[in-house]
């Protein structure tokens, strides 16, 4: 069953966040806590979308997901993490999430929903192209960790 997820899913939606970041060889990379995901995802000010695959009342999969806004196209979401449990791949519930989530864009009429896959996650980018996403290769992601911001605005001063 797919269902949009409460708070109490967030101790759940940890452990997914950090099975992903051991997956994607970062396992010290998770710095957010249950009460950060309760506070930013449920709060007055809430600034992401949860959605959750439940198999026998478990947590085993998720898809969590925010606004985003293109100047050329307009509201836009992105798929920050689709994630299913080691123990559950492969039994339908990634493609129900996906499913969902898009469904869940077309509902709000988004222009565009995007998100990033890493370059040696082959199975993903040929489960994406297979469902028409444009696995786009000429976009690199840009980022600033903490540390980088602090220091740009030190230096900018």
């Amino acid at each position: 069953m797919i269902r949009f997820a409460q708070k109490e899913d967030m101790s759940s939606a940890l452990r997914l966040i950090q099975e992903l970041a051991d997956f994607e060889n970062e396992p010290d990379a998770v710095v957010v806590t249950e009460n950060d995901l309760i506070r930013d995802g449920f709060g007055p000010n809430s600034i992401f979308h949860c959605l959750v695959a439940e198999d026998e009342g478990k947590v085993v999969g998720m898809a969590l997901f925010y606004p985003r806004y293109s100047t050329w196209k307009g509201p836009t979401f992105h798929l920050e993490d689709l994630i299913v449990t080691q123990s559950q791949r492969g039994k339908g519930f990634g493609k129900d999430l996906y499913t969902a989530f898009i469904a869940y864009a077309a509902e709000k009429q988004v222009k565009r929903i995007e998100w990033v896959v890493l370059d040696w996650n082959t199975h993903a980018m040929d489960f994406y192209k297979r469902s028409g996403a444009a696995v786009l290769d000429d976009w690199k992601t840009v980022q600033m960790d903490e540390q980088a911001i602090a220091a740009y605005v030190k230096a900018s001063h």
